[in-house]
């Protein structure tokens, strides 16, 4: 008999909406810094936009928000969700700038995102979707995850910045 995770089907972020969709998060999702767990949910959400690995968004009530502090400033604008104001994140002695971000007040067709906090996987020391340890997503400002499923070219990679 077979153990572990079924295997999932594959995926190519060219066939994500745009406008971005979201949908529930199947899988258990984990992120960590010095040996701290900052989320642990089975409650997530995901977001599924052309060209870019998923970015996962995890309710409030599974974040731990003690670990987690405003960023002052350089606040972004999607056009999409609206304004995102970053949180940095702190464990151990260790401080991760700019670790997460959240939408407090999103336009109307993404409500749903209100009072969740998504992660950079490569500003924290691991993400995880299921037991696969995820892949940040290139580049300096997507916050995608990419796990074994998922397909590209994805956005954030160098030349891709007008895509």
């Amino acid at each position: 008999m077979a153990t572990g995770s079924p295997k999932r089907a594959k995926e190519s972020v060219w066939d994500y909406p745009r406008p971005p969709r979201i949908e529930p998060e199947s899988r258990r999702v984990r992120v960590e810094l010095d040996g701290e767990i900052l989320a642990d949910s089975i409650r997530a959400l995901r977001v599924l936009e052309t060209a870019s690995p998923p970015t996962v968004y995890i309710p409030r009530a599974d974040v731990r928000e003690d670990l987690l502090s405003e960023a002052q400033g350089g606040h972004t604008l999607c056009e999409w969700k609206g304004r995102a104001d970053y949180m940095h994140a702190e464990a151990g002695g260790i401080r991760a700038e700019r670790a997460a971000w959240h939408y407090p007040d999103p336009r109307p067709d993404f409500e749903r995102l209100r009072g969740h906090f998504a992660f950079y996987a490569g500003r924290v020391d691991a993400c995880y979707l299921g037991k696969e340890l995820v892949r940040p997503q290139g580049g300096t400002f997507y916050g995608g995850w990419v796990t074994a499923e998922i397909q590209g070219p994805y956005k954030g990679e160098p030349g891709t910045e007008g895509w």
